[in-house]
């Protein structure tokens, strides 16, 4: 399997899954100390990712969050990806944005735009909710008829995340096991859910020490299609199966599980996606920076 094709693969989840579990990133999250219970946080995160494709840098992530007030304020959360490979003859860019409120622990989404371009090709994804539900969906190009496609209904655009926010919900675990979860996610085209399962914890290696606890939660991710995808097709088949694994680093003194690392694997090769450098503003106006 090609890098092209493993990175157009959008109908079969695995761009998809890539934009939840990292390209969406993370938004504020949770805890592991007393103080996940006061609501707060973090006004700013500004991170950079490292893209590796099979031991080649290909790419890059970064990724800004803002949110307005430690409770009940608004956020939005952006995100641009840029890959190059095949000595620059595949190119790709995402850019992705979500808005939405904060009501206590819980995110919820307003508004989500992805644009993308290729070598061969760009689209957009608009989505407004309300209430938790998807009230507006735009495409371009528009999707063309396909009765081999499991069809969207109205149910399942009812208590969904945008990739984005899902990401963000997923971060604000409180005080449980991070990696114990189940994300409704619908990123526009495709209904799917992202279950999370624990294996374990990993001690990690810092450039810098920076004085945060030196273990992530390693999680099994697990894509689960419901609506949107293709009736027996190889690649959601593959989808289905595939062993992504993710690992969250807890940032205890900013409220924060941070995506550490993201591994993808490929029937030639692995993706992965790890964390360079992320800075962080608190509420209080702590400021914590993590080079790994």
């Amino acid at each position: 399997m090609s890098l092209a094709f493993l990175l157009r693969r959008r109908r079969a989840g695995l761009v998809s899954v890539a934009v939840a579990g990292l390209f969406a990133t993370f938004g504020p999250g949770g805890s592991i100390d007393a103080r996940a219970a006061d609501g707060a946080w973090p006004t700013h995160v500004t991170a950079r990712y490292k893209i590796n494709f099979s031991g080649f840098d290909i790419g890059h992530f970064t990724y800004t969050s803002n949110i307005a007030g430690p409770a009940g304020g608004e956020y939005r959360l952006d995100g641009n990806a840029q890959l190059s490979a095949m000595l620059g003859a595949f190119k790709w860019q995402g850019v992705s944005q979500a808005t939405g409120g904060v009501a206590g622990h819980e995110p919820a989404p307003s508004s989500y735009r992805f644009d993308y371009s290729s070598s061969a090709k760009e689209g957009s994804v608009r989505m407004g909710f309300r209430g938790g539900n998807v009230n507006s969906v735009a495409a371009s190009p528009p999707a063309a008829p396909n009765e081999d496609l499991v069809p969207l209904e109205r149910r399942h655009l009812t208590d969904v995340l945008d990739p984005l926010t899902a990401v963000m919900s997923l971060t604000r675990a409180g005080t449980g096991q991070p990696c114990q979860q189940r994300l409704p996610i619908f990123d526009g085209k495709q209904r799917f859910d992202l279950v999370f399962q624990p294996k374990g914890e990993r001690v990690i290696n810092e450039r810098r020490p920076s004085g945060q606890p030196g273990v992530v939660h390693v999680c099994d991710v697990r894509y689960v299609p419901i609506a949107g995808f293709k009736r027996n097709s190889e690649a959601e088949e593959s989808a289905r199966k595939m062993a992504i694994e993710m690992t969250l680093r807890p940032i205890p003194s900013a409220n924060l599980l941070v995506p550490h690392e993201v591994v993808i694997p490929a029937l030639v090769g692995t993706v992965v996606l790890s964390l360079d450098r992320i800075d962080i503003r608190t509420s209080d106006r702590n400021q914590i920076a993590l080079v790994n």
